[in-house]
């Protein structure tokens, strides 16, 4: 990304802007005060209109400007696990997202079909991330 890691890491610190990046999200209903602190929340929808369903995704582990580990739980599909990190390049940052599915329904299918998938979702997730990080002050 043409972003420092700074600015990636201003546009992750926003739990507000969590469905602007974020493929499948739809709109936030609630961002805890402490958020990204470990064992705080976000509180959002998925899917679109009328079909939406209140959903969550929770704070594991954060290390503030590098890395940020979630548990998004995304019924009926199941809960995830998702590791975004942030490191320094010549360019800006490079951001990566590692995510799998650890429990539910989900989780009944095959790693090999769901990969595929997930790499889509999270390449367009990091594409409208680079758009809000690379154009935020």
């Amino acid at each position: 990304m043409n972003a420092d890691p700074q600015q990636v890491w201003k546009v992750l610190a926003d739990g507000w802007l969590y469905p602007l990046f974020v493929v499948g999200a739809s709109r936030m209903r609630e961002v805890d005060e402490s958020w990204p602190a470990p064992g705080s929340r976000l509180h959002h929808s998925v899917g679109a209109w009328p079909a939406l369903l209140d959903d969550k995704t929770e704070v594991l582990a954060c290390d503030p400007g590098r890395s940020l580990r979630l548990r998004a739980h995304a019924w009926p599909a199941g809960r995830a696990e998702v590791e975004l990190t942030v490191v320094p390049c010549p360019e800006g940052s490079e951001v990566t997202i590692v995510e799998d599915v650890t429990s539910g329904p989900g989780r009944l299918v095959p790693k090999p079909l769901r990969d595929p998938q997930i790499s889509w979702r999270n390449v367009e997730t990091l594409r409208r991330l680079a758009f809000l990080a690379e154009r935020r002050e």
